[in-house]
């Protein structure tokens, strides 16, 4: 099959939640396409800002429910949060972990030296999510970024799910300590680009295409590493939040599931103003989308989005664009 997705790259990198699984269960057909990658002789590999569990226990998890994994595949911040930090600091130094036993322990593996409180005098602070956290922990880090030792931050989510309800994630610690130091850390995780990139090197993939569901993590980071990047519309984001999102944040593809990183992706034509996507076509006049196409056709999304975007290159307007369909 000629111009599947897929045969333009040598491996993916693809989120965890909204992507091979929803809640406790796995997205149907996501183990299936990403166990075809291997037979494929594409590089697999799993990018996450969960930095409280090591790579062992998620890739335990992603076997439960199908994907094939092992923990040499699973990237967490906490690599990436402790490979940054290296690179700020001469070896040996003494870092302050504010976070995890993986955070503590992917520290000690870039030979550094993990301290207890602020009263050691650290060269660093690095924090990373843990629900044992407390204020005596955001205090020690408070003191010690205050005092300047260099800080960096595993990631900045301000949300975490959990099976109660949405609760305060890493971002929300992150911005206690501050506000009360008036200082910002260096960031590893998504939607930064390092965490990407430390997980294409490792996995020796040269040209990688990142697969997420979320525009302002996934997408925004796999742009801003230089890759190539394909929204999923299994999970958060939707065509309409992609035709709105912000430059920085529109993605390269859209594809409705992992399967169809087996398919022949359409490509978009240009004729005058008006742009299509396989059967579907779209014109920009002002603020409103003309499709020629399904609504529940994603080639009508690509035709609208590559139109909206061609008419917006550089800032995307504040309010979305109307769309109206018109089936073909």
């Amino acid at each position: 099959m000629r111009n599947r997705l897929i045969d333009a790259y040598d491996g993916v990198l693809a989120d965890l939640d909204g992507v091979v699984y929803a809640g406790p269960h796995a997205i149907p057909g996501a183990t299936e396409a990403l166990d075809r990658l291997q037979g494929e002789g594409k590089s697999l590999a799993y990018v996450t800002n969960n930095a409280s569990r090591s790579s062992e226990q998620v890739a335990a998890h992603l076997r439960e429910l199908g994907a094939p994994a092992t923990a040499d595949q699973v990237f967490g911040s906490a690599l990436a949060g402790a490979e940054l930090l290296a690179g700020q600091v001469a070896p040996a130094s003494t870092v302050l972990v504010v976070g995890s036993d993986t955070l503590a322990d992917a520290v000690r593996a870039q030979g550094l030296v993990v301290v207890d409180s602020a009263e050691d005098g650290p060269d660093a602070v690095i924090q990373g999510f843990s629900p044992t956290l407390g204020w005596k922990d955001l205090a020690e880090a408070a003191y010690a970024v205050a005092a300047g030792a260099v800080w960096v931050a595993t990631n900045t989510d301000m949300s975490i799910p959990q099976e109660r309800g949405i609760a305060p994630g890493n971002g929300t610690l992150v911005a206690a300590v501050t506000a009360a130091t008036g200082m910002e850390p260096l960031v590893a995780g998504k939607p930064g680009a390092v965490l990407f990139s430390t997980a294409a090197r490792h996995s020796g993939v040269d040209h990688a295409l990142v697969v997420g569901d979320r525009l302002d993590t996934d997408i925004l980071g796999g742009n801003r590493a230089g890759m190539a990047t394909a929204l999923v519309l299994t999970g958060v984001d939707t065509p309409r939040t992609a035709l709105a999102a912000p430059v920085d944040q529109r993605p390269t593809y859209l594809i409705p599931t992992l399967g169809a990183l087996y398919e022949e992706y359409p490509s978009v034509a240009q004729d005058g103003a008006t742009y299509s996507a396989g059967a579907a076509t779209a014109t920009v006049r002002e603020t409103v989308i003309s499709v020629s196409g399904r609504e529940d056709d994603v080639d009508s999304w690509r035709a609208a989005c590559a139109a909206w975007w061609a008419a917006h290159p550089s800032t995307a307007p504040r309010s979305a664009p109307e769309v109206r369909f018109a089936d073909a």
